[in-house]
């Protein structure tokens, strides 16, 4: 199972929702709503937006969680 690169965004500002690409070898920090243009900053303990704001971890997390989690031994 791979990695979930689409996900949605939702503006704590103004609760408007977009999809968005994320990207997938780094962590975004800042993100303009464009609805509202508040620029959304991670929240403390988050490493990026998506983390904080959207519906899905960001790639790195989600590769971060896929290598730690227990591979069943027989």
């Amino acid at each position: 199972m791979g990695t979930t690169t689409i996900s949605s965004i939702t503006c704590p500002t103004c609760g408007h929702t977009r999809q968005e690409e994320m990207p997938t070898d780094a962590w975004q920090f800042y993100y303009e709503c464009k609805n509202c243009q508040a620029v959304l900053r991670p929240l403390d303990g988050d490493c990026c937006v998506f983390c904080s704001y959207a519906d899905t971890l960001c790639p790195p997390k989600q590769m971060e969680a896929m290598s730690s989690a227990e591979i069943p031994t027989n």
